[in-house]
């Protein structure tokens, strides 16, 4: 008979943070699937536990996933952790996982902590709906067309990020998705935990101060506004507004385009859009 993969959720910080079940799972496991056995052999040794410890990373996943549903198909129960929170949320394991239900193999959760939702309930932003996009991609141009994509999405945004791509990360969300409202949950549960709310500019300015930028971001960011969004002739007449009065016509766009909570881009195809309009109706009447 076929054994069982259980997907054990681990505390993100506090190692206080684990369920009842979670430490009888980890105790009765055949095997523990981890990201890195140091750092789970610390939580393991925290509550007495003794079992064999196994990597499955990203980088050996292909031939660890193999290994282990032929453990399981032999009859052993494996539990599958990773360094913090819930499995396969921005973590390797979706590869065993769909394995072991192609092969008829038991998939249990044992639920527990999260990054996401610790960040979400205490952010004082709205959790009706989020949507969560782990962490951006490395290269400038798709993180734009990212956070472009879900400039209009009625929903917080949440995302991971690094401490050393923090700063540009906050321009970059600044400039596509305008002065929206940001929280910024850094080292979560942990003894320095902190969130920070503020306007992608605020709180680039704020972290900007200091002598060093440490821990692990969650980055949540307020819903687009619900308002219908306007007319091509009203932005393109509160652009012309803008470059009257003195304002360089590029910097009014991205100025028009915090306002909306709209990229640049959209701004200036929906201005070009009115124009060739305007154009058009011109050429009729003559």
């Amino acid at each position: 008979m076929a054994g069982t993969l259980y997907i054990v959720a681990t505390p993100i910080g506090n190692l206080e943070d684990i369920t009842h079940r979670a430490v009888r799972v980890l105790a009765e496991a055949d095997l523990i699937a981890c990201e890195d056995t140091r750092q789970t052999r610390k939580l393991l040794s925290r509550y007495g536990i003794e079992g064999r410890v196994i990597s499955y990373h990203e980088h050996n996943e292909r031939g660890r996933a193999a290994e282990l549903i032929r453990e399981m198909e032999a009859g052993r129960s494996v539990a599958l952790v990773s360094d913090a929170g819930t499995p396969l949320i921005a973590d390797p394991g979706y590869r065993i996982v769909h394995e072991a239900r192609e092969r008829g193999i038991a998939v249990v959760p044992i639920p527990g902590p999260s990054a996401i939702v610790a960040a979400l309930s205490a952010s004082g932003l709205p959790t009706d709906s989020f949507c969560f996009l782990g962490f951006l991609p490395s290269k400038a141009a798709q993180r734009r067309r990212l956070l472009e994509s879900v400039a209009r999405l009625q929903a917080t945004l949440v995302f991971f990020e690094a401490p050393h791509r923090i700063l540009r990360t906050l321009d970059e969300i600044g400039a596509v998705l305008g002065a929206r409202l940001v929280v910024l949950g850094r080292e979560l549960t942990k003894v320095h935990e902190e969130f920070l709310t503020g306007t992608p500019e605020a709180l680039h300015a704020e972290l900007s101060q200091r002598a060093a930028i440490k821990g692990e971001f969650t980055l949540m960011v307020a819903k687009a506004a619900e308002s219908s969004p306007p007319e091509e002739q009203s932005i393109e007449d509160e652009v012309a507004k803008l470059v009257e009065a003195g304002t360089p016509r590029m910097e009014a766009m991205k100025a028009v385009a915090r306002r909306y909570g709209m990229s640049k881009r959209e701004i200036y195809r929906r201005v070009a859009d009115a124009g060739r309009a305007g154009a058009g109706q011109q050429s009729t009447e003559q």
